[in-house]
């Protein structure tokens, strides 16, 4: 075969395929009579604003191996052994080999869950409603109490010395958000500042540095002038000794967010979904948990229609809605942030060894 017919042959299978997805698509979408704001993939038949299990058995799933992630609000190594405890438990209640993913970026840990590669995980507050609609994600836990989630708020934080005292004292200068999807550290502050008399991007520089714990240390170096985190990292970091209480202030707090949600995949088997919810609901933190999660010692039940409505608001409010334009938007802001960081990275200097 000529290497033109090989060609031809090729865009010939290439587009076969194409027609065929497009079709199974179009296919899909005129069988669901309400789909709301998720991703064509899906279906909310109930209008439970979360996936609808697949109506076709072929498509569920019941791996050996169960994937699990959490939000990189911080550095995912950190995350993977605060969680040892729990994936240890969780590998016994469910029969099944626990792998603990640590995911750089949330459009990664989005796409693992939507490309089939991720079976559970924490999704940060803000990414949750694009796990949800673009990853067909279902939110069942928030880490808790046997009261309620935990709860978080929003926080402004400045250095100790700094001469900033509330929101408009922030105008001109450089404000550190965290990513683009991330609520507290992004997509709140647009939904809530203007009206305290600041305007991000108009009013203030936003950079993104890409978490909660990089935009707290840049404060502290003095990279930004303020940051916009979520108090549950920041208490966190103040436990750990990672910054000292005493070297930031905080000038501004919201209303709480509920926390980090945790979902499963919509198409894993029903009974596989059920079991891993009792396997959440019944575990208890280790103290060391505790400690790490600011009194926090259990996953408590959620739903994302009802407990993630605030959320939801916050997005609209702030231009932002959880659909497949914004999402692509933001993924790629996400990337390029990313690549510029690797690309900063590299052009620094090698670091000195002590003599001797």
């Amino acid at each position: 075969m000529t290497a033109t017919a090989c060609f031809a042959l090729r865009l010939s299978v290439a587009a076969g395929i194409a027609a065929s997805v497009l079709a199974a698509g179009m296919a899909h979408a005129q069988e669901c009579k309400n789909r709301g704001e998720l991703d064509v993939l899906y279906c909310d038949a109930n209008s439970d604003l979360v996936a609808d299990v697949p109506a076709d058995k072929k498509k569920l799933k019941n791996p050996a191996t169960l994937v699990f992630a959490y939000s990189p609000v911080e550095d995912p190594a950190v995350y993977e052994n605060i969680f040892k405890p729990f994936t240890d438990y969780l590998g016994k209640c469910t029969a099944k080999k626990i792998v603990y993913y640590p995911v750089q970026s949330n459009a990664a840990e989005i796409e693992a869950m939507r490309s089939g590669r991720l079976h559970v995980a924490g999704f940060s507050t803000g990414p949750t409603g694009f796990a949800v609609n673009m990853a067909g994600a279902i939110p069942f836990a928030a880490k808790g109490t046997a009261q309620q989630y935990r709860a978080y708020h929003l926080v402004v934080v400045v250095k100790a010395d700094s001469p900033y005292q509330k929101l408009p004292d922030l105008k001109g200068k450089k404000v550190g958000h965290t990513s683009a999807s991330s609520n507290s550290g992004n997509l709140a502050p647009r939904a809530l500042f203007p009206a305290l008399g600041l305007v991000p991007d108009q009013d203030y520089k936003v950079i993104y540095s890409g978490g909660h714990d990089k935009s707290v240390l840049g404060v502290v170096s003095g990279d930004y002038d303020a940051g916009t985190v979520a108090s549950d990292v920041l208490e966190r970091m103040i436990v750990r000794g990672t910054i000292k209480q005493e070297a930031i202030r905080i000038i501004y707090k919201s209303a709480p967010f509920p926390t980090s949600s945790f979902a499963y995949a919509h198409d894993l088997e029903p009974a596989l979904a059920e079991k891993l919810k009792k396997c959440f609901y019944d575990f208890r933190f280790t103290p060391e948990m505790t400690k790490e999660f600011n009194g926090d010692d259990r996953f408590f039940p959620i739903t994302y229609k009802k407990d993630w409505e605030v959320v939801r608001t916050v997005a609209a409010a702030s231009g932002t809605p959880y659909n497949k334009a914004q999402y692509e938007k933001e993924t790629e802001q996400e990337k390029a942030d990313l690549a510029k960081k690797a690309q900063q990275k590299l052009q620094q200097p090698p670091q000195q060894k002590p003599p001797g």
